[in-house]
């Protein structure tokens, strides 16, 4: 493939995330025309929570066999390997192969010997979609074992990509709505294995939110309940620090909040884990939008004592500036997320989030 090519194939994948409607439909779009580039048999794409890295319900799962769900999200928290998603999104390339990372040794990897390898894969590429240091999706490439490993040229090209993907997950992110119902937190029991064993009525109703009518065979939307849960085994086993707890939207277009605790016996037991599913609060919501509209830490202390109703007086003298510099961030402020008054930035960034708004037409994939 000529350089120019290329780079026509890379112009034509980003104005593909521009127009993308959906989370779904730019992962669709970005699957095929990134193909062209690098070819791969088999990938898990995932827009994710910036804070935790845990799914958000969009995710895309090309050729990987039924049943693996489960299994990927505890194997991702519960097993020392390399190439960890959390370590990939921390690296300052923010993408990797499995090859590169075993010196060409895979076997050397727990997920290359029970993932990879029985599903006829070899390498894989993982990559984070991140865009000013802020990780808004994930992206897991698998290149069947017959064929070549993934090049350092094809890893520079996803890197180029990655930043265009984030800027379009995290334009969804801040155009995400929801419904104004008042509902009460669901509880669920998972036992060792991952495995749900019982539940309320109100946790079934919000699961059919996050995976549609058939959640009971855990789709791929229902991606952020299996990791929700393996971060927690992870958390109690000192292998992690957590927090177990995500944000998501659901298929319903609403945003929900996952808690997960793992439970023990008065002999201190392991118990099973104990997930809460509830509508996502305002506050909770929040720091997800203002990050999806790019606004500074500093905006963003600013835009929160706004939202607690404090005077550009108040506001200075809690944050140590002049009256002049609030203003000069409010100005910002507005301008980013396109407002020009108090009460509308509230109302965007803390409320309109919880109105009726469009069917995003979220698809449901089986794993």
């Amino acid at each position: 493939m000529s350089n120019a090519t290329r780079e026509r194939r890379i112009e034509a994948l980003t104005r593909a995330c521009q127009d993308a409607g959906s989370e779904l439909a730019l992962f669709e779009e970005v699957s095929r025309r990134l193909r062209k580039l690098v070819p791969f048999d088999g990938a898990a794409w995932f827009a994710t929570d910036p804070t935790t890295l845990l799914g958000t319900c969009a995710v895309r799962v090309e050729n990987i066999d039924p049943g693996q769900c489960e299994t990927y999200w505890e194997r991702e928290y519960l097993v020392e390997d390399t190439l960890l998603f959390r370590d990939v999104a921390r690296s300052a390339q923010g993408v990797g192969t499995l090859y590169d990372a075993t010196g060409n040794r895979p076997g050397r990897s727990a997920r290359y010997r029970e993932y990879l390898a029985p599903q006829g894969y070899g390498d894989q590429l993982r990559a984070a979609f991140r865009l000013n240091g802020t990780t808004w999706g994930l992206l897991d490439l698998y290149r069947d074992r017959s064929a070549t490993p993934f090049s350092d040229r094809e890893c520079a090209q996803v890197k180029q990509i990655a930043p265009v993907v984030a800027g379009a997950l995290r334009a969804f992110a801040s155009e995400a709505r929801g419904t104004a119902v008042a509902d009460h937190p669901g509880t669920a029991l998972f036992d060792e294995r991952g495995a749900l064993f019982s539940l309320d009525d109100q946790a079934g109703q919000l699961f059919e939110e996050i995976g549609g009518p058939g959640w009971q065979r855990f789709p791929a939307s229902m991606t952020p309940v299996h990791a929700v849960v393996a971060r927690a085994s992870a958390v109690a086993k000192g292998r992690d620090r957590g927090p177990a707890t995500t944000r998501l939207r659901a298929v319903s277009g609403r945003w929900l909040a996952l808690n997960a605790s793992r439970l023990h016996g008065s002999d201190g037991a392991a118990g099973p884990t104990a997930v809460t599913v509830e509508p996502a609060r305002p506050e909770q919501v929040a720091p997800i939008i203002m990050k999806a509209y790019v606004l500074t830490a500093r905006e963003q202390q600013v835009t929160r004592a706004v939202s607690r109703g404090l005077s550009s007086q108040e506001i200075a003298a809690e944050l140590f500036l002049s009256t002049h510099t609030v203003r000069d961030y409010l100005k910002s402020i507005y301008e980013k997320v396109g407002v020009t008054t108090r009460g509308e930035l509230v109302a965007r960034l803390f409320a309109e989030h919880y109105l009726q708004g469009p069917d995003r037409g979220a698809e449901l994939v089986e794993w």
